[in-house]
């Protein structure tokens, strides 16, 4: 590979959110099928298995805005710094991300880390992530279209603006996967290529 083939290769940071230690679910096929894409372009991928982290829950302001994260997390946030894409699979629990995503994400996007309020604390916050990508891939039991129309898709809307938004990552693309369970073996292996596609091509 050229100098100039690596400078165009860019780190992909993959968040697998499920929080089922045991894997087996179509969230790790699908996370394992878009890594092994990546990788057989060239893209240097890191996978944060958040059902594999022991970190603390967040349980005041004080230590949001004033805390430190947890040593446990300073891989991840370094793989966070690094990436210049970065790729969140969750399975859609009541409506959102199960709350072991939430909490990570939580302790990752901390004020001076991941945004910056202004010299006097007031003001909308200085975002201090941008130049990087990203893509939400959500399983759910429900067909996918009534996610959209009918829920709005508001558990991917608060991740993509009110999280990965607030903090400058942008554009914020979507893949949802809805009747999982009664996905054919056909149309579970369409998804899987598709997520290999879209490693492969770093999106």
């Amino acid at each position: 590979m050229t100098d100039l083939q690596e400078a165009s290769v860019g780190t992909v940071l993959v968040i697998q959110g499920h929080p089922d230690p045991k894997g087996g679910h179509l969230c790790h096929a699908l996370a394992q099928a878009y890594a092994d894409g990546a990788r057989s372009a060239g893209h240097r991928v890191v996978v944060v298995d958040v059902a594999r982290l022991d970190f603390p829950l967040l349980r005041s302001q004080a230590d949001f805005l004033t805390g430190e994260a947890p040593p446990e997390l300073a891989e991840a946030r370094g793989a966070l710094l690094e990436a210049r894409h970065v790729v969140i699979f969750f399975p859609l629990w009541l409506g959102s991300m199960p709350a072991l995503l939430k909490g990570l994400l939580e302790q990752l996007m901390r004020p001076g880390f991941a945004y910056a309020y202004g010299a006097d604390g007031k003001g909308f916050p200085k975002p201090l992530l941008k130049g990087r990508t990203a893509r939400i891939v959500v399983t759910m039991g429900m067909p996918a279209l009534a996610f959209r129309l009918w829920f709005l898709s508001a558990g991917t809307a608060i991740l993509k603006r009110n999280i990965l938004g607030l903090v400058g990552i942008a554009p914020v693309r979507s893949t949802l996967i809805g009747g999982v369970e009664r996905l054919s073996a056909r149309a579970r292996e369409r998804w899987l290529q598709a997520m290999s596609a879209l490693g492969n091509a770093g999106r």
